[in-house]
């Protein structure tokens, strides 16, 4: 699906150092597409292992509008099930592609919780880190994103379910936590997007309360990201596999651009923008 221009939204412009600060400027929410260069990712594993598709996969995404394409080369995938990998897996992974990712001038984000995976991304031209455990995981990943001085997406997450906590004050213990490693590395404030995590370490109603009560992430002042694609709550709610997920992703993400989300991480660029689009041109007119 391509997804044409809409001009009441100025373009994102170059993948420099303050790509992400342009992209957060617009009116509508930047789209952050999804590339999987994993056997085992939950919804698209193994489409895209081989460079060649992850490449045509990226054009195609591109095409479709993306404003950011996050790569990332060992499954985190937000149920039971993950096989860890090294870093030298990622990097070998990541390698035959990355660098023609980026040369294709979409911002790409570097969707990895190693810093020496994220350093390598970095020096092939990567813009953004994105941690899904929030620089709570590898000591050295934190100083690396402040010396590099690149934008970090800081995800919640937990080890294990546990459906008798209040899942929104969870998350704002746990993003004390990690603003406090950020300033203590020196990651400049600015540079910081909050990502809640949805069906990470979180039960589906936990995952649906997230998006319902967004605004309360407002404390802490900064932009927010959410990922709800294909996630298992959707299925929840209305039984489905992952790739049976569109409506619900949709629905999910126009409800989060409603409560404040920036970035909207998606599998599907052109039909997200697309309702994003047409969302925003109906309240236009209110």
């Amino acid at each position: 699906m391509n997804a044409s221009p809409s001009p009441s939204v100025p373009p994102a412009g170059s993948a420099g150092p303050d790509a992400l600060r342009t992209l957060l400027e617009r009116p509508l929410p930047a789209v952050m597409g999804v590339l999987n260069i994993t056997p085992d990712s939950f919804s698209d594993g193994g489409a895209f292992i081989a460079p060649a598709r992850a490449l045509e996969r990226a054009r195609a995404m591109i095409a479709d509008g993306v404003d950011i394409i996050d790569i990332g080369a060992e499954s985190t995938r937000p149920y039971k099930g993950a096989r860890p990998v090294t870093a030298a897996e990622e990097l070998a992974r990541l390698k035959p592609v990355l660098a023609d990712v980026v040369a294709l001038g979409a911002p790409v984000s570097i969707d990895s919780m190693k810093a020496e995976v994220v350093a390598f991304a970095l020096d092939q031209g990567a813009a953004i880190a994105n941690d899904v455990w929030g620089l709570q995981r590898d000591p050295d990943i934190a100083p690396l994103i402040a010396a590099r001085g690149v934008p970090v997406v800081v995800m919640h997450n937990r080890d294990s379910v546990d459906p008798a906590i209040d899942i929104i004050a969870d998350m704002k213990t746990f993003f004390r936590h990690s603003l406090d490693i950020a300033a203590q590395a020196g990651i400049a404030r600015d540079k910081i997007v909050l990502d809640p995590g949805i069906g990470f370490g979180k039960t589906a109603e936990q995952s649906m309360t997230a998006l319902a009560r967004l605004r309360e992430l407002d404390m802490f002042g900064l932009p927010i990201l959410v990922g709800a694609s294909r996630k298992r709550f959707i299925g929840s709610v209305s039984p489905s596999e992952p790739s049976e997920r569109l409506a619900g992703s949709i629905a999910a993400h126009l409800i989060a651009a409603q409560r404040g989300a920036k970035i909207i991480r998606t599998h599907d660029v052109g039909e997200t923008l697309q309702a994003l689009r047409v969302a925003h041109a109906i309240e236009s007119k209110q």
